[in-house]
Order: C-alpha cells, then sequence, then structure tokens
C-alpha cells in the first residue's frame, strides 16, 4: 500500500470517528457511559472475528507471546481513553469534545520520539500548531471559557490515545496483524467495560433499547470499521502524521454536532475548520512532493 492511500484511510477514519461524538453524546442519555462503552466493543469484537480468523488462516505470521502481551496493553489504553472521554462527554459539548481530543496531536510526536525515537520536525510541529489553534477556533470561536469536569476529563485522555497511536504503530510494523489488534483490543475492553460498567452503572433493557441506533453506529462504523482502518494504514503512515490527519476528525465531529445536535458552527468555527485543513495539507504535501521523487 502507498502511504497516500493509507494516508486516504486515516481520512475516512476521522470522518466516521467525528460523526461518533453526536452517537457518543446521545448515547449517555440513555445508557451510563462505560456500559455504552462494553457494548460498543462487544459488537466491533463480533463484526472483527470472523476477519481475525480469516488473517489466522492466510498470514505466516507466528505471533510471540511478547505480541500477545503488548496488543492486551494497547487494549488496556484503548479502554482508559475511551472511558474518560465516553465520561467527559456527560458533562461537556461534543464540539468541546472533539476539539479537546485533538490537542493528542501535540502530545503524539513526543511519545513517538520517546517510544520509537522518531524526534519531530519542524514542520511537524508547526503543522501541529497550526492545528491546535484550528481546533480552538473552531469550538471556542476564540473565546475562553470555564473549563468543567468533563473537558478535563477527555483532556487527560489525551495521554492515552498518543500513547495508543504511537503503540499501534509499533505493533503493526513488528507482526502486520490488524484484525488481531483490533479484536484483542475490542474484546478485552468490552470484557473491562461490563465488569466495571455492572458494578457502577445501572441498566435495563429499555436503556439498550434505546441506545440500539448509537451502540450500532460505534460498534460497526467507529470501531470495527474505522479504528480497523487505522491500524492497517500506521504500517505506512508514521504516528505523528497520523495523528494529524486523524485530527480532521475535529471538522467532521463539528459538522455532525450542527447537523443532528443542533450545536453552533460559527464563521470563526468555520475560519478553524480551514486552518486545520491546511495544517494537514502541509504534511500531506510533503508526502506528496517524496511520491513524485520516488
Amino acid at each position: 500500500m502507498s502511504r497516500l492511500r493509507a494516508d486516504f484511510l486515516l481520512l475516512l477514519n476521522a470522518i466516521i470517528w467525528g460523526a461518533a461524538f453526536v452517537a457518543q453524546k446521545q448515547a449517555n442519555d440513555f445508557l451510563g457511559p462505560i456500559i455504552f462503552i462494553a457494548f460498543r466493543y462487544l459488537v466491533s469484537a463480533l463484526v472483527i472475528l470472523p476477519f481475525m480468523i480469516w488473517e489466522g488462516q492466510k498470514t505466516r505470521v507466528t505471533l510471540k507471546t511478547s505480541d500477545y502481551a503488548f496488543a492486551g496493553l494497547i487494549g488496556l489504553i484503548l479502554f482508559g481513553g475511551m472511558s474518560l472521554q465516553q465520561i467527559g462527554l456527560v458533562t461537556t459539548t461534543a464540539t468541546n469534545a472533539g476539539f479537546l481530543t485533538s490537542l493528542y496531536v501535540v502530545i503524539t510526536p513526543f511519545a513517538a520520539w520517546f517510544f520509537m525515537s522518531q524526534k519531530p520536525d519542524r514542520r511537524h510541529m508547526f503543522a501541529c500548531s497550526v492545528s491546535i489553534i484550528g481546533a480552538w477556533l473552531l469550538s471556542t470561536n476564540g473565546t475562553f471559557s470555564k473549563i468543567n469536569i468533563g473537558d478535563i476529563q477527555i483532556l487527560i485522555s489525551d495521554f492515552g490515545w498518543a500513547t495508543w497511536i504511537v503503540f499501534v504503530s509499533i505493533f503493526m510494523r513488528r507482526t502486520d496483524r490488524p484484525f488481531f489488534l483490533a479484536f484483542t483490543q475490542y474484546i478485552l475492553a468490552a470484557i473491562l467495560g461490563f465488569i466495571f460498567g455492572l458494578s457502577f452503572e445501572q441498566i435495563s433493557v429499555e436503556s439498550i433499547q434505546n441506545c440500539f441506533w448509537p451502540i450500532i453506529y460505534a460498534g460497526v462504523f467507529s470501531g470495527g470499521l474505522a479504528t480497523t482502518l487505522q491500524g492497517i494504514a500506521q504500517k505506512y503512515t508514521p504516528a505523528s502524521d497520523a495523528a494529524l490527519i486523524v485530527s480532521l476528525e475535529n471538522i467532521f465531529a463539528a459538522l455532525a454536532g450542527y447537523i443532528f445536535l443542533a450545536e453552533r458552527l460559527t464563521p470563526i468555527g468555520i475560519i478553524g475548520c480551514v486552518i486545520i485543513i491546511v495544517a494537514v495539507l502541509i504534511v500531506e504535501i510533503n508526502v506528496m512532493r517524496r511520491s513524485n521523487i520516488s
């Protein structure tokens, strides 16, 4: 797969993830945040299971004990980051969540430097900084507002997301088993979600029925499709670049919030969208130049 095709898969991922903020926000009206995580990742695991079996029959790559352990660690990080994000959505808007989640774009290059010795260059850090400015304009209209507990929870989750993206890159370069990694993450997150969710949250048949479509969207599309596409793409796209491209989810989160949740999308917010796109183009133009050279 070429680098440009991998980046396109990450763009699809951003679109699906951006719209998922609406599903996640709506889910909190009916289910506890951890129970919702359990159901969405159970659906994701069931969707991925046949592909994982097919992959295991096709590949010649033999997984080591350390690979199983590493995949489990990635699943734990996914569960932790998603739990903080979903709990934070109880008290913040989908648009704010999209912005605050985007801050992992700045953290990821340093995580890649720490875990993979990939030192970020000036071009990359400039693009990341530009992206954050755009995300700030998009969600706040260029103002500073009081931060609530949900914002803080989502902000903490950014460190988990940055580490998760880097670890996915490491795993994919080590084994090239995207469906195995996806299934392991999902089933572990589902199990932990049911354990903690059933211990601390209330659940009923009616609440599950009311949350059916958010569970299906988050489970089939956001998890089963988008996250798996990201794993495939990250074999070819560096972790820092992947984080920047996926940050386009802020734009799609804002658009989805505007369409489905009646959240505001102002002219300043639109300027923020344009700035985010420019930041991604800074990286992509360089990729296209290298592709032409090669």
